[in-house]
């Protein structure tokens, strides 16, 4: 993640009496946000049995909820609701059965058809593609008039509007239908926010309009949807203090992962012996939490974030202090995997090669321990192919060389380590559950596969949005916006338009590997849609990774990590 966001300052360094100065160049990074004593002194009451059987006893209640319905329209709204409000995972079972008799039910399909109910095809449509059925486009042609176009009638039915909105977010290439939906859809919302007759209504169009579902972060739209839901008149009082409880109780294991990192990365003593780094504990576990926030995942979610540190740690060292001779020398060693390569290295990179190979090896002798797989030789490509990235930044830095835009879309999506943390995400999270590792899969994670490529490009520019401006005026290459500008003579505001449609077009063709037989598990192809979502969270108003201005991340971190939902 190439988040670097302070201007840069110069410094001049001797290593050893007699050696000559070395200039480096320093990113200034601010101390971190979240201190070391501050993040072990978190605590949780929502921790222990009687919250527990409080909860089996809540749980089973809305298990009965489920039970009882009836109408194919209220089993929708209820899976979406629990999707919405970060419990679905505890109903699991119960989902699956009710998407799929409504996949193989024709006539109450026939039904909204006939009634031309906007809302219900459209949620049917959102959530069964969401669940990886392929429902055709053609739904959604009874909704056009003669000429083709979007019935004008509809702009008066915000619900179902907004409703086609949201399911727009799940087309793939070549679906023109689901583009010209949100078009339309998005124009008439927008018209409807200047009335607002109905205020909580108003707040989920704004709420959309700023991200779509699709493209949001899980458990950040749980913690927005419990607030939003209790407003709401057909609200379930069951249902609603099954979610605060719930959050409150994963909260506290997240609390528990936070301190386990955080002792993890103290333990280290780089954040002391290698200033230079951004320290940035709180951060790097927003993307674990992202990506997989279950109870269950907890291995997942430490383990995945001490790849986050380190793939931050080493941006620093080749983006921010790193002359270029000493990074050739790194680069070298790590093409070599081997540890006597340490001799050649100045002290600061010793650190980081010794404790980069020693954690890489360590997960590698794990996993061939439990699962009897030795996945060293794909972890190794990785990396290098990473550092091989990080190295050809450099070169086109010292040379002057601006790339196309072209080779930096082909080149970055690798160089912004989302790649590395798949490859480490698919292992992790099959450890956690215990599911087989198959030479296929590692094929496919080797060979870059589509659930690979799209979730890293989506990360690359929505890090570019975020980030690329400070990064230019610390002296670091261009990124996406300027070389379009550079490349077409484009202003900067319609060059950050064009990044935001090329997000959109890899949302398409990530939305498609995810329907399409993969070799990967469902999990899995989870964790990487929501690498996605969680970067357009951390960089959805400015660098959340890095230098969070405003401090909008802050206080998002603290509704997600650090306050309980209160109770009446």
């Amino acid at each position: 993640m190439t988040t670097n966001t302070s201007n840069s300052s110069v410094t001049k360094k001797k290593t050893q009496p007699g050696d000559q100065t070395i200039v480096r160049r320093s990113a200034n990074y601010k101390p971190p946000v979240w201190k070391y004593d501050y993040l072990q002194s978190l605590t949780s009451t929502y921790a222990g049995e009687s919250y527990e059987k409080w909860a089996a006893k809540l749980k089973e209640d809305v298990k009965m909820m489920i039970e009882k319905l009836e109408e194919p329209l209220e089993k929708l709204e209820l899976v979406d609701s629990l999707q919405r409000l970060g419990v679905s995972h505890h109903f699991e079972a119960e989902i699956k059965r009710i998407l799929e008799s409504i996949h193989i039910d024709i006539d109450h399909k026939m039904n909204w058809r006939n009634k031309g109910d906007l809302y219900a095809i459209a949620l049917e449509f959102r959530l069964l593609r969401q669940h990886r059925y392929n429902v055709p486009k053609e739904v959604f042609n009874n909704f056009k008039d003669k000429f083709g176009q979007f019935k004008e009638s509809l702009s008066e039915d915000i619900k179902g509007l907004l409703s086609l909105y949201e399911s727009s977010y799940l087309l793939m290439e070549g679906e023109s239908i689901l583009e010209e939906a949100r078009d339309f859809a998005t124009k008439h919302l927008k018209e409807y926010l200047k009335k607002r007759t109905d205020p909580n209504l108003a707040m989920l169009v704004s709420h959309a309009l700023e991200l779509p579902l699709h493209w949001t972060m899980p458990r950040m739209e749980a913690r927005w949807f419990i607030d939003a839901y209790e407003r709401r008149s057909d609200m379930n009082p069951t249902l609603l203090e099954f979610a605060k409880l719930d959050f409150n109780m994963v909260q506290a294991i997240h609390q528990e992962d936070l301190k386990h990192v955080s002792r993890w990365w103290e333990s280290t003593r780089w954040r002391e012996r290698l200033p230079f780094m951004r320290d940035r504990v709180m951060e790097n576990y927003l993307w674990s939490l992202g990506e997989a926030y279950q109870p269950q995942f907890q291995y997942y979610r430490r383990m995945e974030t001490r790849i986050n540190i380190l793939t931050t740690c080493l941006d620093d060292v080749y983006d921010a202090y790193g002359t270029l001779d000493e990074l050739e020398l790194f680069t070298d060693a790590v093409d070599r995997w081997d540890v006597n390569a340490v001799e050649h290295l100045p002290d600061y990179m010793k650190i980081c090669f010794l404790g980069y190979y020693n954690w890489i090896n360590e997960m590698a002798y794990d996993t061939l321990k439990e699962h009897g797989i030795h996945i060293l030789p794909y972890l190794k490509r990785k990396w290098q192919d990473l550092i091989h990235c990080y190295q050809k930044e450099i070169n086109w830095a010292h040379s002057g060389e601006i790339p196309t835009m072209e080779e930096y879309v082909n080149h970055a999506w690798t160089s912004v380590a989302a790649p590395v943390m798949l490859t480490h995400a698919y292992l992790l999270s099959t450890n956690s559950l215990s599911n087989p590792i198959t030479q296929e899969e590692l094929d496919s994670l080797e060979n870059y596969h589509d659930l690979i490529k799209w979730p890293s490009l989506i990360v690359r520019l929505s890090d570019d949005l975020g980030t690329s401006w400070d990064e230019v005026e610390r002296g670091d290459n261009p990124k996406s916006i300027q070389i379009y500008m550079h490349e077409t003579g484009a202003s900067a505001e319609d060059a950050r338009d064009h990044v935001k449609h090329l997000i959109s077009e890899a949302w398409k063709k990530l939305n498609e590997a995810r329907l399409v037989d993969s070799p990967f598990n469902r999990i899995f192809v989870e964790i990487a849609t929501n690498l996605a979502r969680v970067s357009q969270f951390i960089y959805q108003h400015g660098d959340g990774h890095g230098h969070d201005v405003g401090g909008k991340n802050k206080e998002r971190a603290s509704l997600l990590l650090v306050e309980p939902i209160p109770f009446p």
